[in-house]
């Protein structure tokens, strides 16, 4: 039984092919293509309106020569919502439980953002590793903890992803479960199960946006320190 739990995130193969290139390149054909005319519909229109307040949200805080990452951050994180949305759905495969693609995300953007700083202001990035004014005793001490601490940075951004989007898989499919097991013994108990399983699914919906949101906020503040 446990096992079967985890059988969701194994990443799906038909003739020895890995599927998850399919669900990584599906999300891109169904996003609506803006038109030329004036008045656009409905969808069009928030679509628009969400990818400009979200590029907005992102590029308030970085400098102008930070602005040249705004359609590489808003895409990635448009992308991130609609793969975390689509395996929300039932027989679905979310590519981002497995935390190899969500390093492949994280680390070399961090990486971009550490050149850029290395490359345009060395000192500025460097004098990140020894906060001013500390004591010349703790200054070797200090220099390994920030260090450490910048390259755990990636590991936290792949991390952080995949285990909000696994707990809150393996949490509905537990839930669910009980719903089915509890209907012929208890049905009341599991007309309530089922109530708190919508408002769980609910709140998955909401994490699948945060998370995708907060992920690529984070780059930005990675970014901002070193532009």
């Amino acid at each position: 039984m446990m096992a079967s739990f985890f059988d969701q995130f194994e990443s799906p193969i038909c003739l020895g092919i890995p599927l998850i290139a399919i669900a990584i390149a599906l999300p891109w054909v169904l996003y609506p293509t803006p038109t030329s005319r004036w008045i656009n519909n409905r969808l069009i229109t928030a679509q628009e309106w969400f990818i400009n307040r979200s590029t907005n949200q992102l590029m308030t805080p970085l400098s102008v020569e930070g602005h040249k990452w705004a359609l590489l951050l808003t895409s990635l994180m448009i992308f991130l919502i609609t793969i975390n949305m689509l395996g929300l759905l039932p027989y679905t495969f979310t590519p981002t439980t497995q935390l190899s693609l969500n390093m492949g995300f994280a680390v070399p953007l961090w990486l971009a953002t550490v050149i850029i700083g290395m490359r345009n202001q060395p000192t500025i990035a460097l004098g990140h590793l020894l906060p001013e004014g500390t004591p010349i005793p703790l200054i070797p001490v200090l220099i390994i903890i920030e260090t450490i601490s910048l390259f755990i940075r990636p590991l936290a951004l792949g991390v952080r992803l995949t285990a909000n989007l696994t707990a809150g898989h393996l949490l509905i499919q537990l839930i669910a479960t009980a719903v089915f097991v509890l209907l012929p013994m208890m049905p009341t108990v599991a007309i309530l199960t089922a109530a708190v399983l919508f408002l769980l699914t609910l709140l998955e919906v909401a994490v699948a946006m945060i998370q995708a949101y907060v992920f690529v906020l984070l780059l930005s503040l990675y970014l901002q320190e070193n532009t």
